[in-house]
């Protein structure tokens, strides 16, 4: 935006919205209306705050919605340039790049602030990160390492989570989204995945016996349609409780902090090819849009046989 521009923003409308007074319509939008989650409401909040933050210095005025129009691409720029100054990871960019993107759609919908410049942002290039699976041996071990001081329904229910990640490849957030009415009886269980998409899941008998187990211990008396998995005041499970209970397993197992709940559907992916699984039909079992997200694991599963051929092979050596 040119210095001549930065002066006059604003000031051939009667009091149009400030810039604050949008992003706090933006937000309850999301979570009224878009039903977004409490970390997409967080993480969009705290970007559109620094932006704000931003703009008053950059343009010396708040901006508000008739202002919005004249940002210019160089001015989102230098808004991210500021934020990678300030030790913003590639990955947060993108994210603060898609909350503006958003925001302002919404500008353009609600009070006509159309811009072009920030639909035309590029966001920064990523290096896909490859998963780290855990081993087979460590899996099983993870998966009988309850804490011994908890409550014992609290480790059978731990014990349930990880054992259903790793024997049926789902999501954390797919099994603390599991209904009462959901516990697998048969061989199979219903979830429901990424963008309200449903999947069928094959069960096998130590997933079922470890939710089985579960469910015998705990103490709460729920309905069908209260969360399966309940924390330890039979609330709703918190993921962070479910990462910090891995991360305390695999600091007892000595394995490193890749080891997360998340690496357990990455094993579950990763075994199954290398016991010769079909790739679309893992496709299918892990809840992928794509089979391009699948084949990453063709990548670590030969990888993984590399490195055993390099430190068993007497030619490699």
């Amino acid at each position: 935006m040119r210095a001549s521009d930065k002066t006059n923003l604003g000031r051939d409308r009667a009091t149009p919205p400030l810039l604050h007074e949008i992003i706090a319509g933006f937000l309850r939008h999301l979570q009224a209306e878009r039903r977004a989650s409490a970390y997409t409401l967080r993480n969009y909040e705290a970007a559109l705050r620094n932006f704000d933050a931003f703009s008053r210095v950059h343009f010396g005025k708040p901006l508000d919605a008739r202002s919005l129009e004249q940002v210019e691409i160089s001015d989102f720029r230098s808004y991210l340039a500021r934020r990678r100054a300030d030790g913003l990871a590639a990955a947060s960019l993108k994210v603060e790049l898609s909350a503006l993107r958003s925001f302002f759609r919404f500008a353009s919908r609600r009070f006509a602030a159309h811009n072009d410049a920030i639909i035309a942002m590029r966001g920064p290039k990523l290096k896909p990160k490859l998963p780290r699976p855990v081993d087979a041996a460590s899996a099983d071990a993870l998966l009988g390492l309850a804490d011994a001081s908890r409550e014992a329904w609290i480790g059978a229910r731990d014990d349930a989570i990880f054992t259903l990640l790793y024997g049926a490849g789902l999501r954390i957030s797919e099994a603390l989204s599991l209904m009462r009415s959901s516990a697998p009886s048969g061989d199979a269980l219903r979830v429901l995945g990424k963008g309200g998409k449903e999947r069928i899941v094959p069960i096998i008998p130590a997933v079922r016996a470890a939710i089985d187990g579960y469910l015998a211990l705990c103490p709460f008396a729920k309905g069908p349609d209260d969360p399966l998995f309940l924390s330890a005041r039979g609330k709703t499970l918190s993921p962070r409780i479910v990462q910090g209970e891995m991360k305390r397993r695999a600091k007892a197992l000595g394995l490193p902090d890749s080891a997360t709940p998340h690496a357990l559907r990455h094993a579950f992916a990763t075994h199954l090819l290398s016991a010769g699984g079909d790739l679309r039909s893992i496709q299918e079992l892990l809840g992928h849009a794509s089979i391009a997200a699948t084949q990453r694991y063709t990548k670590v599963d030969a990888e993984t046989l590399l490195s055993a051929y390099r430190a068993a092979h007497p030619r490699a050596r």
